[in-house]
């Protein structure tokens, strides 16, 4: 897992009006917890941008006044309306005790499907595991290769070294579709519309009729 490097300041005030305040002065209220008590933080709005909005994750290293914890992002809340970053909320992890995070997934190989004519689609771009840190990976590779047309890949049908997933077994992770089976349920959608719209046509029409 990449390391990122964030300056942070401790902070007394707590509590909405508080927050208020810190975002007006550019800065993110934030708490680190999972050590021996929760400790309330300040950080500069700009130094997280290049933590936040990225697909990568990453082991945080928190220099809080000097002293450097390591740590993971747990939770996010951005404003509903501004999409600004509200607040974040930091698990300090250690080396021998597991932790449970999101990390991304990406597709290798060619799949046989793929060469029959199907269409190769990610369903589930992150996977939910639990793990000691230094076993989490940046991304979690699948080979697709021998992935057959209509077939999909589920969650139970992978396993990593050291890494429990705690996604639902039958949750389908990837898949090769057939794409005229896909061509022909649009069609099917189309016609249907169509001779909803005729119908709706033939019903106005027959009413006319009657009322003269």
């Amino acid at each position: 897992m990449k390391r990122f490097q964030l300056a942070a300041k401790t902070r007394d005030g707590v509590g909405k009006k508080s927050s208020k305040s810190l975002r007006k002065e550019g800065l993110v209220p934030a708490v680190l917890y999972g050590g021996e008590k929760n400790i309330h933080l300040s950080i500069q709005e700009k130094d997280l941008r290049n933590l936040i909005y990225t697909p990568d994750i990453y082991l945080v290293e928190l220099d809080i006044d000097g002293k450097v914890h390591e740590c993971i992002i747990q939770e996010l809340q951005f404003h509903p309306v501004s999409d600004n970053l509200l607040h974040i909320d930091f698990l300090e992890v250690f080396e021998e005790k597991p932790i449970v995070m999101e990390v991304p997934v990406v597709l290798d190989g060619f799949a046989v499907g793929v060469r029959a004519g199907g269409r190769l689609t990610l369903d589930m771009r992150k996977l939910r595991v639990r793990a000691l840190y230094k076993d989490i990976p940046e991304r979690l590779h699948i080979d697709v290769t021998k992935l057959e047309l209509g077939k999909t890949l589920q969650v139970g049908d992978l396993s990593f070294d050291n890494i429990e997933l705690l996604n639902s077994k039958n949750a389908v992770v990837a898949a090769v579709r057939s794409v005229r089976v896909s061509l022909s349920t649009a069609s099917l959608s189309d016609d249907e519309e169509d001779d909803e719209e005729d119908g709706e046509g033939s019903s106005d029409e027959s009413g006319d009729a009657s009322a003269e």
